[in-house]
């Protein structure tokens, strides 16, 4: 789910294109959600939604998903059946076989994009489509066919998207605002310091939060612990390493050692700080102890779902989004090995985390084709699914099939629910809510139906809360075609091989050694420019997005 800033981790974002890694929103109370009120069906301020008048004459749109993994089809279950049922509406999902890159470029360079195209924000091919004349401005058709889109878009959305000749080509999903994050008390972090619980708890619970703490207590769960049903024990987990590096190791450890992103006004760099360094050296000695194992360098996203289920990590930094299945089977075989979040890795002050919530700019957006033969019902028919209607549908489904309405607030039924939180492939394909359809999700807007959880998801969803901050103004994309960018991506390829070389240094002094060489080499690649034109977007990102 999620990519972060280059200079590290996804990007140092121009104020056009600013974002945040994708993270999930925990729960809030309904009287909290001011965002968009009193959507429904009907007409806002004199505006009748144009889906309504189109539910009598179908039509059948193919969308493009920009990921190989995405495989819920449409017309089969319950959600995706009520909503062409309501707008007319059939969808044929395209998404690519292998990688995607090279598909989306292929059908960009032979002119043969979907009508609906739906890929991360950060991907330089938005430019490209857009600099091509290739998708239509949304406040263009909405202006011409459906002024609705004027009543279900966030304004602080539209005004970020807003490119620089006054038009809107892309609408996120999952964006969060400044103003979100004030209103709303209980929007969370998905990033999470995680613990084996019986393991943690078998060698005394012990404070994880200094250097030392965290080195004693994964020596003594790696000697207590050799072997979990018979497999070696992973002591440290994380992400995956790319080509970008390895959140874990970067981005999620410099927040939970809430190392600034700016000092005295300007973009600050990160990757030197002392504390950051002085972690990444304590596991260099893990690693020179053998307790990082070999897998955590090369395993895959299925490799690691794998183990997981298996509960072969002892401790980890990571998006606790991204194991609620594996969570499920854990707690289902042995409800004692299952992860739980507790406090990790700290500064010397014992300053609290600074956890980032997913910023306006989404995690992916979703764009119109100019192949698109009727523009007229794609922009209708995304405003269904932004409208306050389309979100309840998309998210808790059928009201009488899967929930009822009690005293005023929608409750699962039982049924649904246990086969929600047991069997998500075949709550899928049976009724396809719970944002099963995420391309336009308004998470923000959702957490005024959110429901209870099973306890061993609902601790990890809540404990982020009290240490969430708003950082939408620091994650920085350089214009894909600029020179800062290539310079930007060939820091950012250097960051990724010199990563695993530091953790797997034999001594101190060879760290010391590639860590310097890292340095010189980014210096002569220009960092220290791109650090100045970094304060410069970080600004104007702050203007933007009305943060003092």
């Amino acid at each position: 789910m999620k990519k972060n800033s280059k200079l590290g981790k996804k990007g140092i974002i121009t104020a056009a294109g600013l974002c945040l890694s994708l993270v999930l929103v925990a729960c809030t109370n309904q009287s909290q959600n001011t965002r968009q009120e009193n959507v429904s069906t009907q007409a806002i301020d004199g505006v009748e939604p144009a889906w309504e008048k189109y539910a009598s004459e179908p039509i059948t749109l193919d969308w493009y998903i920009n990921y190989s993994w995405y495989a819920t089809p449409w017309g089969e279950n319950l959600v995706s059946s009520t909503i062409t049922e309501e707008t007319g509406v059939n969808i044929n999902f395209v998404t690519p076989i292998g990688n995607e890159t090279e598909k989306l470029n292929a059908l960009i360079s032979s002119d043969t994009l979907p009508d609906l195209i739906t890929i991360g924000y950060w991907e330089p091919q938005i430019e490209e489509m857009i600099d091509a004349d290739m998708v239509y401005a949304l406040n263009e058709l909405a202006d011409q066919y459906d002024p609705y889109f004027w009543k279900v878009a966030d304004p602080l959305v539209t005004n970020w998207y807003t490119k620089e000749d006054g038009n809107v080509y892309e609408y996120p999903n999952s964006a969060v605002s400044a103003k979100d994050v004030v209103e709303n008390e209980n929007i969370g972090s998905n990033q999470t310091f995680l613990v084996r619980k019986d393991i943690y708890e078998a060698i005394g619970s012990p404070d994880m939060t200094t250097t030392q703490g965290f080195q004693t207590a994964v020596e003594k769960a790696a000697k207590m612990f050799p072997k979990v049903n018979g497999k070696p024990l992973i002591p440290v987990g994380a992400h995956n390493f790319d080509y970008e590096g390895n959140v874990s190791f970067d981005k999620y450890l410099m927040n939970f050692l809430a190392i600034p992103w700016e000092k005295n006004g300007e973009y600050y760099d990160r990757y030197t700080d002392p504390e950051y360094i002085k972690w990444l050296k304590m596991f260099r000695e893990l690693g020179q102890e053998g307790l990082l194992a070999n897998d955590i360098f090369v395993d895959t996203r299925t490799q690691m779902e794998e183990k997981l289920s298996e509960g072969r990590y002892f401790c980890m930094l990571y998006q606790y989004t991204d194991l609620l299945a594996q969570q499920r089977i854990l707690y289902e075989n042995h409800p004692e090995s299952i992860y739980i979040a507790v406090e990790g890795p700290r500064n010397e002050n014992g300053k609290d985390p600074t956890l980032p919530t997913t910023s306006i700019c989404g995690w992916t957006v979703t764009m119109i084709s100019k192949n698109c033969q009727e523009p007229e019902r794609a922009i209708a028919f995304m405003n269904y699914l932004m409208s306050e209607h389309g979100q309840k549908i998309t998210f808790l489904g059928v009201e009488g099939v899967t929930y009822d309405v009690i005293d005023d607030k929608p409750v699962l039924k039982q049924e649904v629910k246990d086969l929600l939180d047991t069997d998500r492939r075949e709550y899928d394909k049976l009724y396809g809510a719970d944002d099963a359809y995420w391309m336009l999700q308004d998470n923000v807007m959702q957490l005024q139906w959110i429901q209870e959880t099973l306890p061993e998801i609902e601790q990890l969803r809540e404990w982020s809360r009290q240490y969430v901050v708003y950082n939408g103004a620091y994650e920085i994309l350089f214009p894909a075609d600029s020179d800062s960018a290539d310079k930007d991506n060939k820091i950012t390829m250097l960051w990724s091989e010199t990563l695993p070389q530091l953790l797997l240094a034999p001594n101190e002094e060879e760290f010391d050694r590639i860590w310097k060489r890292f340095l010189g080499k980014r210096e002569t690649m220009g960092y220290q420019k791109l650090l100045e034109e970094s304060t410069i977007y970080m600004n104007e990102a702050k203007k933007k997005l009305e943060i003092e």
